[in-house]
């Protein structure tokens, strides 16, 4: 049967998710029981019930006879197949991309992440990605058929997300922005399900800004990895700029004369405090380290060489973190990537540079520290992008817009509306 499209697809996903938060919140139920639940009528019901079913979302685990009385036929009670992937959260890295996959609780299942080289292609990177979520789904016994949204990261400058909705992709459907060499559409055929895409550091920033006890409202996030990126959270909001700019700081120019940058420019931040910028001055000063193991062994042996190193790196870093703490007036700082965790210097000199670029009468400065999440931050953003379950995305698009689960006419006419608008 040809899957439902545009306005169509919108109502139904909605319905769905209606269905599934139902037997989410109140276990196995029946079918009469989810009816008067949701709101749907009976013929709507058995629709996508049926669909559900088929998909593996949810299973027949029993009957009511126990509890029916009369001598009507026991009705099959109907639950969440455990073994069901809800949510996916993908980030692409410029040297590996990590997984991860939530059930409908919003609970990780499984996650797992694959290397490639930076000049890996992207359909090459694509099909790793694929592969990778094959294993997973191998090795954890879970299925990927009821997919209810796809979070992608992928790097570099992205435009945000526009649009109030995604409704379900289907075999050819199209997407709201092209993702690189068409990544999005990929994910949406593979698994029939609706993608959002947006820049991996800004989903790391997300994730970060919610993971602790309660959301920080003003945040400026840096990640430093293959490549140096960044978010911002302003106001309780998860800050995108009018053209998905917002938080790049790893393409301010700290260098006039420096080296090129893969953006075109030369000198940008990454050059000087990316790990492959931080290993290329290591060699510069005669310290062949060829990845971060090496740069681990020499900042465990406290090597002159990449003391210096680092802490001119961190000044750099630190200079356009305060730039960006002046404009903002951020409560918190913090710099994520696996190098910040290796070399503690990098967070102690950021934090002593900021202290010296604000102003001297300032009461207090932001409180500078290491991310606490680790390389899945970006797949736990792009989780959270999808879920939209935090209060930072109140102006961020949703993969579906869900005000109530009945099917009168007035409702499916205002969602129908609201996914034109």
């Amino acid at each position: 049967m040809q899957m439902p499209t545009g306005v169509h697809a919108l109502v139904r996903r909605t319905h769905e998710d209606c269905v599934l938060r139902a037997l989410q919140e109140n276990g196995a139920l029946s079918r009469g029981e989810i009816a008067r639940i949701v709101g749907l009528s009976r013929t709507t019901l058995s629709d996508i019930v049926g669909s559900l079913l088929q998909r593996g979302a949810i299973v027949v685990v029993d009957t009511d006879a126990v509890r029916r009385s009369g001598s009507g036929r026991p009705a099959e009670r109907l639950a969440l197949d455990p073994a069901s992937a809800q949510f996916m959260g993908v980030d692409f890295g410029h040297r590996r991309v990590h997984a991860a996959v939530a059930d409908a609780s919003h609970e990780i299942m499984v996650s797992g992440s694959v290397r490639y080289e930076d000049s890996a292609s992207w359909p090459v990177r694509l099909e790793l990605a694929l592969a990778l979520l094959d294993r997973l789904s191998a090795e954890a016994g879970v299925h990927y058929g009821a997919l209810q949204g796809i979070g992608i990261g992928v790097p570099g400058p992205y435009p945000a997300p526009q649009g109030a909705s995604w409704p379900r992709a289907s075999a050819g459907a199209t997407v709201l922005r092209p993702a690189p060499e068409g990544v999005d559409t990929a994910f949406a055929e593979r698994f029939d399900a609706p993608v959002i895409v947006d820049n991996n550091t800004r989903l790391a920033a997300l994730a970060e800004a919610i993971s602790g006890a309660t959301s920080v409202a003003d945040l400026v996030y840096v990640r430093l990895s293959d490549g140096v990126g960044g978010g911002l959270v302003v106001g309780g909001q998860l800050v995108t700029g009018s053209g998905g700019l917002a938080g790049e700081l790893g393409h301010v120019t700290v260098e006039p004369a420096g080296r090129p940058c893969r953006c075109g420019k030369r000198g940008c931040l990454e050059t000087v405090v990316s790990v492959p910028g931080i290993l290329a001055k290591c060699w510069e000063f005669g310290l062949p380290l060829e990845d971060l193991g090496a740069l681990a062994a020499a900042v465990s042996r406290a090597h002159p060489v990449v003391d210096r190193v680092l802490r001119e790196a961190a000044a750099a870093l630190g200079r356009v973190v305060g730039a960006a703490t002046m404009a903002l007036n951020p409560a918190k700082v913090v710099i994520g990537g696996e190098i910040t965790r290796l070399a503690p210097v990098i967070v102690e000199q950021v934090a002593a540079t900021l202290a010296a670029e604000l102003f001297p009468t300032a009461s207090a400065g932001p409180v500078v520290e290491a991310a606490h999440l680790s390389d899945e931050d970006g797949a736990l953003g792009a989780l959270a992008a999808v879920f939209h379950s935090s209060p930072l995305l109140a102006k961020y698009p949703e993969t579906a817009d869900v005000k109530g689960c009945t099917d009168a006419p007035d409702s499916i006419t205002e969602r129908a509306a609201h996914a034109r608008a």
